[in-house]
Formats: C-alpha cells, sequence, structure tokens
C-alpha cells in the first residue's frame, strides 16, 4: 500500500510537470504577446516591462526561472492587473470552491438516489421518467441550460435574482453545474445496480430471507459504487475549480472566469497558475480515487 503510494505521488509530479512544460510552451508559440496592444507603446517602455518579467530572456530559461518561483511559493505577478497571482488565485478559488462543492454534492446524492429508483423500477414509469431527463440533462451543454436558467428565472419570471458580489445567489448556477455530472451518476448507478442485482450473492441473500433494504444498501448499492467513484474523482476536481463558461455568464469571479480573462488578456503568469493548479487538483483528485477504492471494496489490490 505504502510503495504504491509513492509511485502514484511520483506520478502525480511528473504529470503536473508535464503539463506546466506543454502549457509554457504552447503558450509562447501563439503569436503576439502580453504587452501587445491596438495602441502600441513606445519600444523603451515594452523592452523594459519584457525585462520584469524575464520575456526578453530565452524560453528555456524564462522556464526554468518561472518552476524555481513555484518551488519557491512564488507564483508571479499578472501582467495585467500587476497583483500577486497566489493572492488572487486564492480569493477566487474560496468561491469556485463553495460553488463547486455544493453541486457535486448535489449530482451525488441526487444521481445515486434517482439511479437506485430507477434500476428497481426498471422498464415501469419511475425508471422511463428518470431515463428521460437525465439523457436531456446529458445532452444539453452547460452553457445552453445556464443561459436558458438565467433567461427564464432571473430575467423573465424574476423569482431569482442573480449572483453578485452583495446577494449571494448560487441556486442557478449550481443547477446548471450539477445537471450534467448528476445525470451522469445517475446512469452510472442505474447500469451498476442492474448488474449488483443480478449477482449470486444477492439471490442467495433472497433465498435466506435478508430484508430488502439490507440487500439493496449493504450488498447491491455498495459494490456499485465503484464505478460511480471512478467518475465522481475527476469530477469534483473539475467543479470545484470551476465551469468557465458557466462562471461567465453568472458573472461570478471564480477561478474558471480568471482563467478565461487570463487567455484573453495573454496573462501568461495567470495561465500558467491556473492550468497548474487545476492538474494538481485533479492528478491528488485521482489518488485519492483510487485509495477510497479499497474501502469500498477490500478485494481491490492496489499493486
Amino acid at each position: 500500500m505504502t510503495r504504491y503510494v509513492i509511485k502514484r505521488v511520483f506520478l502525480a509530479f511528473v504529470t503536473v510537470f508535464a503539463l506546466s512544460l506543454i502549457t509554457f510552451f504552447a503558450m509562447n508559440a501563439i503569436p503576439g504577446g502580453p504587452f501587445n496592444k491596438e495602441k502600441a507603446s513606445s519600444k523603451e517602455v515594452q523592452a523594459m516591462l519584457e525585462k520584469r518579467y524575464n520575456l526578453d530572456k530565452p524560453l528555456g530559461e524564462q522556464y526554468v526561472l518561472y518552476m524555481k518561483g513555484i518551488f519557491h511559493g512564488d507564483w508571479g505577478i499578472s501582467t495585467k492587473t500587476g497583483r500577486d497571482i497566489w493572492t488572487t488565485l486564492s480569493s477566487s478559488f474560496k468561491v469556485s470552491a463553495k460553488l463547486g462543492l455544493i453541486a457535486a454534492g448535489v449530482a451525488i446524492v441526487c444521481g445515486l438516489v434517482l439511479g437506485s429508483i430507477a434500476a428497481l423500477n426498471r422498464n415501469k414509469l419511475p425508471d422511463r421518467l428518470i431515463i428521460f431527463f437525465t439523457t436531456l440533462a446529458t445532452s444539453m451543454p452547460s452553457f445552453v441550460l445556464a443561459s436558458l436558467l438565467l433567461l427564464v428565472f432571473c430575467v423573465k419570471l424574476k423569482w431569482v435574482p442573480a449572483w453578485s458580489a452583495e446577494n449571494d445567489n448560487i441556486i442557478l448556477p449550481i443547477i446548471a453545474l450539477a445537471a450534467y455530472p448528476m445525470a451522469y451518476i445517475t446512469r452510472l448507478t442505474k447500469t451498476s445496480m442492474l448488474d449488483s442485482l443480478s449477482q449470486d450473492y444477492v439471490r442467495t441473500a433472497r433465498a435466506k430471507g435478508v430484508p430488502k433494504v439490507k440487500i439493496i444498501f449493504k450488498h447491491a448499492l455498495r459494490n456499485a459504487l465503484i464505478p460511480v467513484i471512478t467518475y465522481v474523482g475527476p469530477m469534483i476536481a473539475y467543479i470545484i475549480t470551476g465551469s468557465m463558461v458557466v462562471e461567465n455568464i453568472f458573472t461570478i469571479g471564480g477561478l474558471g472566469s480568471k482563467f478565461v480573462t487570463g487567455i484573453t488578456n495573454r496573462d501568461y503568469p495567470m495561465i500558467m497558475a491556473t492550468t497548474l493548479f487545476l492538474g494538481a487538483l485533479m492528478v491528488t483528485a485521482n489518488l485519492i480515487t483510487d485509495l477510497v477504492y479499497k474501502a469500498v471494496d477490500p478485494r481491490i489490490e492496489l499493486e
């Protein structure tokens, strides 16, 4: 177990390093730069700015200097705002984490409940209704759902006020973020539950007179959780960092919107920081997911 954890942590560092390498050189391969504006600055001012952010050095040296700063806890300074990147990341992440954790919790709980109901009522009305709405949710892009929710409930009906710094109403963003993962978890749970309910150990438990509730929750659902956990780990990491499009639609100042703004402004330090942050979160979520496998099913061997 310890050997496996050490191996996975090492691979996680290699993954994040490869991600930083690809992002840095792909970002710099695009023509233009952070100080190229419609109204060009003087050559002296542009040279001074490039020197401040080490952009006057060769790309290889720029990358080494940036990674040295990261290892020393220096995430750099935004080329557009002049603010410390880590300060911006931490404040934005609080918004994304609050929104993402609630949305992930809603998606997991509702997905497991609806998937179990669909499996226990196979080919009946509840099953058909659940499959209809989950198919609709999986086929509708999040930005389309977010736009519809904003238009109907905020603009037309005025039932829900739009999110703002003064009015922290996150109902609609949570629905927009949770819809697709909830539908996917529902379908995963249904498929896994049907497979578990057809196993010999479930038929044996029924023959012995084990209560139906115990069969469902102790035997069938527990074994059906493994494929769900596979999806939930990376899903939580993705939702916590915030859906970029959804955050922009609802004007939420989360991490996703900062990433989009960084790309638009060619803010190299912001692009690198948000990419590395998301990558580290994703590999950590995958590692935790693999360890949770063992807790759910002791038969799984980690090698």
